[in-house]
């Protein structure tokens, strides 16, 4: 059993920075394949970036690429999502989620365990 609490949303201004945080709950943490996904007001929920248990290997979606970088610390239990260069349409409730093994990082139905989700709003 995975707890998952993001943290580090908020309001920023077009081509602000925000960190977002992944806190996790669970001693076998560093097990597990971590996804962000983001779902802005009525759309679908879209896959963000992923890294996979050790943090060599990480993964991006197309509209994110060169602006966000995923990292974790196993330490601290903790993954990051650094986000720069920030645009408007990156509005939405972004989530973390966690997975055994990284295959099919972009698929949100093969994540097992979720956060509640924290906000990101960015101004034009």
């Amino acid at each position: 059993q995975v707890q998952l609490v993001e943290s580090g949303g908020g309001l920023v201004q077009a081509g602000g920075s925000l960190r977002l945080s992944c806190a996790a709950a669970g001693r076998t943490f560093s097990s597990y394949a971590v996804g962000w996904f983001r779902q802005a007001p009525g759309k679908e929920r879209d896959f963000v970036a992923a890294i996979d248990y050790s943090g060599a290997s990480a993964y991006y979606a197309d509209s994110v690429k060169d602006r966000f970088t995923i990292s974790r610390e196993n330490a601290k239990n903790t993954v990051y999502l650094q986000m720069n260069s920030l645009k408007p349409e990156d509005t939405a409730v972004y989530y973390c989620a966690a997975k055994v093994g990284v295959s099919y990082y972009y698929r949100g139905t093969e994540f097992r365990y979720w956060g509640q989700g924290t906000q990101v709003t960015v101004s034009s």
